[in-house]
């Protein structure tokens, strides 16, 4: 890749993390206007874009990833319009594929961590994080991956992980069955001729 049409791991870090000001980003030409400054406006504030403006957003990237398949920064791109558009499912997809196509991405493997953290897939989360701090080029970047990798630590810990709620079903489901049985050996019981 050129350098122009390659995505900027620190542009996107830093203009979503440090400037107030929309920063330019280095973005691929297939990238149109548009779609450019919703992501802008999404790496100020995701909450500032409307259901019809994400929607727009995630069909611009779309369209720029179908124009570049190979390209894993928009797949970044397109997973994390999509993660702000609520669609976590084909978030993963992309993700993964950009994690694929480019192994030794940053924000890929950050990014695809965060999503998996959120999703409460702790454990895979905790190894993409930990391929993150492995990939940092500057100390922002590793401060980033370290911050959500104690995240991750704390909610594995804390025992906050996908299917969390299983123990306390089989409690209920138990406690139902147990209590179905001693309404049935009482109704027995009363039945019964004495």
């Amino acid at each position: 890749m050129t350098g122009t049409t390659q995505l900027s791991t620190s542009a996107i870090t830093e203009s979503s993390l440090i400037s107030s000001q929309a920063a330019p980003l280095a973005l691929p030409a297939v990238v149109p206007e548009a779609a450019r400054m919703q992501l802008a406006r999404m790496f100020r504030d995701p909450s500032l874009l409307e259901r019809p403006e994400r929607a727009e957003l995630v069909a611009h990237l779309r369209e720029a990833v179908a124009l570049q398949p190979e390209s894993a920064p928009l797949r970044v791109l397109l997973g994390m319009a999509l993660c702000v558009n609520f669609d976590g499912q084909s978030a993963m997809e992309e993700l993964r594929e950009a994690c694929r196509l480019e192994p030794e991405s940053f924000i890929a493997r950050l990014k695809f961590g965060e999503l998996l953290m959120r999703l409460r897939i702790c454990d895979q989360a905790a190894e993409q994080t930990q391929l993150a701090v492995e990939l940092a080029a500057n100390s922002l970047q590793a401060d980033l991956a370290r911050r959500q990798a104690a995240t991750i630590r704390t909610m594995q810990r804390e025992g906050v992980e996908r299917g969390g709620y299983g123990k306390m079903l089989q409690m209920f489901s138990f406690a139902r069955r147990w209590s179905g049985r001693s309404a049935k050996e009482s109704s027995a019981v009363a039945l019964s001729p004495q």
